[in-house]
């Protein structure tokens, strides 16, 4: 019983680590995006927040479907 609650919590901790991977790469290829051309600041964020909640998401999908 008790290695199953471990062997879940660590696929939760890998989902939601993967997706603070995802965050960390979006926000990294916005900010370079953005440097290289301003004038497109607004659809650079807003595709970056898009990806950002999307990676967010799955992870909690993956926590849901797991717990």
């Amino acid at each position: 019983m008790m290695l199953a609650e471990t062997t879940g919590n660590i696929h939760i901790g890998l989902a939601f680590g993967g997706a603070a991977i995802g965050i960390g790469i979006a926000t990294a290829g916005g900010v370079i995006a953005m440097s290289r051309n301003p004038s497109m600041f607004g659809k650079i964020l807003t595709f970056m927040f898009v990806g950002m909640a999307l990676a967010e998401g799955w992870a909690v999908i993956a926590w849901l479907v797991v717990k």
